[in-house]
């Protein structure tokens, strides 16, 4: 093969890759990222605003109002409710009001077994009340006892099923039951919609069959579900069927539309759910986007009216409004219904409920952005900061960069504050991505010796040895030099025993902390780490940093070292670690020291009998139960500044015949 073809090969593969690394890029800032954006531009940009005429709509709709079973319904009566209290809302908005419709978010699934008459009123009343909409939940589980499953689809399809669907083939069906209502209630029932949302981005359901991905917020509505073939809507699409006349539905892979209607819905199809964004609205009170009422005040308006009392709200105020019931008392017992949503992490599920309502009744949606534009949009802003890095000096690419980043922004925060979702950090992301390669292009050859220097940093680890090896950067190599240096080693006593009863992160976490504390004490008296050998440190004083007081240097360091760990027992002990006891051996003599290794991989080190003996030292502190041991050769250096203990005739192993050793038992820290 010729070296023009290879170097073809080269630089196609080389573009694959890049390619490759961009749309990896891409894809995971869009997954992961994209969606804290759009909560974070939702609820600082979008429902922020000061105006709020027809085009920049801040606060929820009058027309939509909460009921909420607050925390004061609660103290009058206390959870749970009897269902007569329900009759007695439905009655109050019946008799004395005339609202559009009332929607209940309220899924009941079994009967009150201690209050039969109760529940016999409430089913009463419901199918009295022909405005009312309750909600109902599909299951992905099958159902257990086949034939009653079988008999409630059929019931449940036949009256509450919407007949006038064409569908393009878009759904499957993933529920396989219901949620199921007493029969008695099933049968009171005339109108109902399905109240499940799934949280998740742009591009995954975080939750579905059980499985769980990277967020939990709810920022999408599902305008109807498919189930055994039938088509059932929201609670939010079934109010508006019910105020408006539609002569057919039409769902395909990119809307919903509703023939006789100016509704059109565009909707983003993941995992065969037709979902379409949220429009929230800025929180009234810091809680709820809609005006909100107590459920218990409704309650006593009522009693008040029958016996010709003033209300506390009067029934007017409720009017051609739609009115949302729900339960909400965070600090209550099966009461807490808080959302996370994009503006709020406990949103109130009723008014989360309400806003969808409100989008679908209004037609007041996000306009998306289509993503093959996002992606053009991606593109140009690539092209415009490659070039402009290849053709300008340093200061002027960096400019253009910088501009056109801060004009994107701007352009993200105007979308946004005219209700447009455009992607904001996938972008950005790209941008500062395609400067960094477009750098790394254009200066590779003037860089050449940076990547040297890198290349040298993987084969070293002090600041020190570092230093001295870009010192002499064109003369790398094996070998080195003979030397007079102070070798130390510390080692954790009983480590073995102890890491066993814990786990390789509490292992690792000890350990980091640990070398974190003794690294700057060991640089401080100009010594650099050699190595970590598992929980055991070796430390060279005198080389690469020329010092003449090396042994005085390594013997202070190794009291600062344990009077540190000494410190450190006391934080420990609180956080329930152990609390680690460390040994210390130091000599001082002659060492080879240089690069150690191969040609392609080497080490900075030092080798040699001095070594040895120091590991030897170390390890005599279980035998002797000391804490720092050191060698006759330190002993000279250090016996005027130290209080040292001498031990004399030690059988070294691997020593022919026996030597003195001393014990440092404390160290005056100047000389």
């Amino acid at each position: 093969m010729s070296k023009k073809i290879l170097n073809t090969i080269k630089t196609v593969l080389f573009w694959l890759m890049l390619c490759a690394l961009f749309g990896f890029v891409y894809f995971l800032t869009y997954s992961l990222a994209e969606p804290k954006i759009y909560d974070f531009m939702t609820k600082n940009v979008l429902v922020q605003k000061l105006s709020v005429d027809k085009y920049k709509k801040v606060y929820g709709s009058d027309d939509v109002v909460l009921l909420v079973i607050d925390a004061k319904s609660v103290e009058k009566y206390r959870w749970p409710w009897k269902r007569e209290l329900y009759s007695t809302i439905l009655n109050y908005f019946e008799q004395y009001s005339n609202p559009k419709l009332i929607v209940h978010d309220f899924i009941l699934t079994s009967p009150d077994i201690d209050n039969p008459l109760s529940d016999a009123k409430y089913y009463d009343t419901v199918k009295k009340t022909d405005k009312l909409i309750t909600g109902f939940m599909p299951a992905l589980q099958h159902w257990e006892n086949k034939n009653y499953g079988k008999s409630y689809d059929e019931i449940f399809e036949k009256k509450f099923s919407v007949k006038n669907v064409s569908e393009s083939n878009v759904f499957y069906d993933i529920f396989q039951s219901l949620v199921p209502f007493p029969k008695d209630y099933l049968m009171s029932a005339n109108n109902v919609g399905h109240v499940i949302a799934f949280p998740g981005g742009f591009s995954k359901i975080t939750h579905i069959n059980n499985i769980q991905f990277f967020d939990e917020v709810l920022r999408n509505q599902l305008p109807f579900i498919r189930y055994k073939g039938a088509y059932y809507p929201s609670i939010g699409i079934k109010a508006f069927l019910m105020l408006n006349s539609v002569n057919k539905i039409v769902i395909d892979k990119n809307y919903i539309t509703f023939e006789g209607t100016d509704l059109k819905l565009k909707h983003n199809l993941i995992e065969s759910l037709p979902l379409v964004p949220v429009r929230f609205y800025k929180l009234r009170d810091g809680y709820y986007s809609h005006k909100m009422y107590s459920a218990i005040d409704i309650i006593e308006s009522y009693e008040n009216l029958r016996r010709n009392k003033p209300p506390i709200i009067n029934p007017s105020e409720f009017n051609d409004k739609i009115v949302v019931i729900g339960a909400n008392v965070p600090a209550g017992a099966g009461l807490n219904d808080n959302k996370n949503t994009s503006i709020r992490s406990e949103h109130p599920g009723v008014d989360f409920q309400a806003t969808v309502i409100d989008n679908i009744i209004h037609n007041d949606f996000l306009s998306v952005m289509p993503q093959w534009l996002n992606l053009l949009i991606t593109i140009l802003g690539i092209l415009i900061i490659y070039f402009s890095i290849r053709i300008s000096n340093l200061v002027k690419s960096i400019s253009s960069v910088l501009l056109l980043i801060f004009g994107y922004i701007l352009l993200t925060i105007a979308c946004f504050y005219y209700a447009t979702v455009i992607n904001v950090i996938t972008p950005i992301t790209m941008f500062i991505l395609t400067t960094l390669v477009a750098y790394t292009h254009k200066y590779v050859i003037e860089n050449n010796n940076k990547e040297k220097v890198k290349s040298a940093l993987g084969k070293y680890m002090s600041q020190d040895v570092m230093k001295n090896v870009v010192e002499n950067i064109d003369n790398l190599g094996l070998g080195g030099k003979k030397a007079v240096v102070t070798v130390l080693f510390a080692d954790i006593r009983g480590f073995t025993s102890m890491s066993e009863k814990m786990s390789a992160q509490q292992v690792s976490e000890i350990l980091n902390e640990y070398f974190s504390e003794m690294e700057p004490i060991i640089t401080g008296y100009k010594g650099i780490i050699n190595k970590f050998i598992g929980d055991a440190i070796m430390a060279v004083f005198g080389e690469p940093i020329q010092d003449k007081n090396h042994s005085q240097n390594a013997v202070m360091c190794g009291y600062a070292m344990l009077k540190r760990v000494k410190e450190l027992h006391k934080k420990w002990s609180k956080e329930g670690k152990p609390e680690l006891e460390i040994g210390i051996g130091i000599n001082t003599g002659e060492v080879f020291i240089g690069n150690i290794g191969s040609v392609n991989r080497m080490e900075y080190t030092v080798i040699g009998d001095t070594v040895n003996l120091a590991s030897r030292l170390e390890s005599y502190n279980k035998t002797y139960k000391t804490k720092m041991l050191i060698s006759a050769s330190v002993f000279k250096e250090v016996r005027g500044f130290a209080d040292i203990i001498k031990i004399p005739d030690v059988q070294i192993r691997g020593k022919a015949n026996k030597m003195d050793i001393y014990e440092v038992i404390k160290v005056k820290m100047d000389f």
